[in-house]
């Protein structure tokens, strides 16, 4: 059965996170997108487009889309890049567009939900927002992409951290090579 997923776009720099794993998951998943208004204009400065894929588009004010409800099954969420203001609506329960509702959703329905977060340097508020939407059960994974598979590129860097979250979702891939320890 082919999987199904949902990704939110909201307004951080790190597009090209978004973009990667669009790539990725269009190629054997169905998949819905919701770029937020703000997504779109920092995507735009960065140079990055999410026209073209296979994919449901949804517009993020359109709250009665199917997503918006349990009864319609998903098999995760990713929030990609993750703005600190979403990151607080999903922290305390603050639905008030699609993006943030399809979260709340996941976590009601305990699917996975992935926020990947783009903020630096991190307040107290940020890292309290964090915990408690790690309490609710989401998955916070900072876009921090780590070195050990020596990156020469940008995409490489890229790649890392989707990588992370094609593992978290379940997703076979072949992105990066995996650590495999010191002696290897």
């Amino acid at each position: 059965m082919q999987k199904e997923f949902v990704i939110g776009v909201t307004g951080a720099s790190g597009a090209c996170y978004a973009r990667r794993l669009l790539e990725v998951l269009c190629r054997d998943a169905k998949v819905h997108i919701i770029v937020s208004k703000v997504a779109e204009e920092i995507a735009a400065h960065e140079g990055v487009s999410f026209e073209g894929f296979d994919a449901t588009y949804h517009a993020v004010d359109k709250m009665g889309a199917s997503i918006a409800s349990g009864s319609h099954h998903v098999d995760g969420m990713v929030v990609v890049p993750c703005s600190a203001k979403t990151l607080a609506a999903v922290a305390s329960g603050y639905a008030d567009n699609l993006i943030t509702r399809t979260a709340d959703v996941c976590l009601k329905e305990h699917r996975t939900c992935i926020l990947v977060t783009r903020e630096t340097p991190l307040s107290k508020i940020h890292l309290k927002n964090m915990l408690a939407a790690g309490d609710a059960g989401a998955v916070i994974m900072p876009a921090c992409p780590g070195f050990y598979h020596n990156p020469n590129t940008i995409d490489e860097l890229v790649d890392m951290v989707v990588a992370r979250i094609l593992d978290h979702l379940g997703v076979e891939h072949n992105l990066v090579k995996r650590w495999s320890g010191y002696d290897a």
